[in-house]
Formats: C-alpha cells, structure tokens, sequence
C-alpha cells in the first residue's frame, strides 16, 4: 500500500507539472501566433499607404484624404482557425503636434507675445476643455508645454523650467528636447488628468520636428484651433461643423479654397501670411490601430508608420492587451453627421 500511494502522489505530481507546462507552451505559442497577425496588419496598412503614394504620384495635385484607400473604417477579417483581425490607420498630422511649441521665440520689444503655434494651442486647450478651463490657464499650460520641449532653460512668462520641478516630490528636471511620447503632458506643470485624457485624441508628437496640419483630415475639435495669432478665442463648435460638413460635401480643392470658406475668409490674408508654414495637404505619418483575436484572447498594436519616398518605417511599436489609446470619433467620414 505503501509503494502504491507513492506512485499515485508522483503521477498527480507530475500530471500537475505537465498541465503547467502545456498551458505555458500553449499560451505562448497563441501570443506568438497574435503577434505573426498583427505584423500582418503593419503590412496591409504598408499596401494601402503605398497604394495611395502610387495614386496621389499620378494625380496633378496630390492630397491625403478621408475618402482615400488608407482611411477605411475598421473591418474585422475572419482568420481560418477561429478569431479575428482587425486594424484601421488614423493620420498623425491631421492633429496638433506638440512639437511645433518648441519654435524660438521672437526677439524685440514689438515681437508677437505668442508664436503661431503657441497661439494654435491656447485654443485648442479651450476647445477641448470647454468651460472647465479660461483662456488665462490655457496660456500658462501652453508656456509650461513650450518650456519643456524647447531647447534652453530659460522660462517663459508664465512657463515653468526646472526651477519649478525640483521643487516637487518626487523632483525631476524638464526635459528640454521634443517630445518622444504624449504622456509626457503628463509631467508638465499645470496639467491635470482630466485635461490629459481629453487632448490626447487630438494631439500628436510626430513628426518631432517640423510637418503640416493636413486641412483634409482634421477633426473639427483640430480645425476650430485655426485662427489668426492675435485672436485666443477658438472657433466655435457650429464652426468647427461647417468646415468638416463643407469638406465632407464638397472637399477642399486646396489651401486657398480652405481659407476662402466663410468661416475663415474674414481672417484669409492673416491666415495666409501667419498659417501657411503650418497647414498642408498630404500627410507622412500615421497610426495604427491594429486587433487580434486568437483562440478567446485578445491582444492590441499600435504601430506610428512614416511614408516617405515609397518607404513605409516603423517608428514605435505598443503590442499589449491591456492598453487602448484613445481615438477621435470618426465624425469626419462624411457618412456620418457631426
């Protein structure tokens, strides 16, 4: 009896040993499997932007737009041992990069108090927060915001440098260089959680220097943050909808026709002369969301792509199930009204 209760202890043992064992090998050959379907994703979206590269390098003037072959709404593909697939691509310069507040400011006692993007960004603070934030906070957030991308360390009025961050606990020092990821709003003086969730649709830090808001792809939220320099006041929501319900009907043939809705014709010669270095119709950076389900899991990947010269690179990968950035509602497809 003796030997035969030892031999039973064993096998339960070793069955729980390779139990173990199989559900581990199992689960890592379905996250890898995940993975392999999610490349894949990365490389239908490389068909599609190069697709539309090929068009848009036949046509007489070239546009990235919301009826083009990459801004197809999400479409779940059904894979052959069960689960599915699913991804979509979202234009990174139809939001407000981040970036463009690192732009010098200008010298001289009768120089402009606010760079053209500092001023584009003031009103999109308001846009986005609506009531919850005055247009006082705005400027102190976007000085804050200049501060920490900018290359010196000397503040802005209003700004906060590292003077300010040691100060806090924990202490650290301002970064002092573009932005590399939009959490690091998350570390700017003056921002709070809730002001963070509702820009991060919105904004973008690629390309990390330089690159156009695309006219064809902004969201309305994007859009009623365009006005001349001297005005902090963003556009109002109905105005934000006639330049998208505009679009959506008739699109834009270009920038002058943009600036030419009644909306913006009032401010077109500043506009022109202010916002021409910072409006443009193509695009050359883009995100992936891309979906995965595999034997009842789930798993998420989200892929920046830049195009350039027939070349699609990959310039940051997020492969987790558990996260899920935000996205705009996708009110500009034109079959849907805002």
């Amino acid at each position: 009896m003796l030997i035969f209760a030892l031999c039973a202890a064993l096998v339960v043992a070793m069955e729980s040993d390779f139990s173990r064992l199989y559900q581990r090998g199992s689960n890592l050959f379905i996250a890898e499997q995940s993975r392999a379907y999610l490349r894949g994703a990365e490389g239908l979206a490389t068909l599609a932007l190069l697709a539309d590269y090929d068009a848009d390098a036949k046509a007489d003037a070239p546009q990235d737009t919301l009826q083009d072959v990459w801004a197809r709404e999400e479409v779940p593909y059904p894979l052959e041992e069960g689960g599915w697939l699913a991804g979509e691509l979202e234009d990174l310069q139809g939001r407000f990069n981040l970036n463009l507040l690192a732009e010098p400011r200008e010298g001289g006692s009768g120089a402009p108090r606010f760079t053209v993007a500092q001023a584009q960004f003031i009103r999109l603070l308001q846009a986005v927060a609506g009531p919850e934030i005055d247009q006082q906070q705005a400027i102190a957030i976007t000085q804050a915001v200049s501060d920490w991308v900018d290359a010196d360390t000397q503040p802005r009025q209003e700004g906060a440098e590292d003077d300010i961050y040691a100060g806090l606990t924990p202490a650290y020092r301002v970064a002092n260089r573009p932005m590399s990821s939009i959490s690091e709003l998350r570390a700017v003086q003056g921002m709070t959680e809730e002001l963070y969730q509702a820009l991060q649709p919105w904004v973008t830090v690629w390309p990390q220097s330089g690159g156009k808001l695309n006219i064809h792809t902004a969201p309305s939220v994007v859009l009623r943050s365009i006005a001349p320099r001297d005005e902090l006041a963003p556009l109002s929501v109905d105005q934000g909808l006639a330049l998208v319900d505009y679009r959506c009907e008739n699109g834009f043939a270009d920038l002058d026709d943009f600036l030419s809705h009644p909306v913006l014709a009032d401010n077109k010669e500043a506009l022109q002369t202010q916002m021409a270095g910072l409006l443009g119709q193509q695009s050359a950076y883009f995100l992936l969301r891309a979906r995965v389900e595999v034997a009842g899991r789930n798993q998420r990947l989200y892929s920046v792509l830049q195009r350039k010269d027939r070349q699609v690179s990959v310039l940051s990968r997020i492969a987790d199930a558990r996260v899920s950035l935000p996205q705009p509602k996708r009110e500009e497809a034109c079959e849907k009204s805002l």
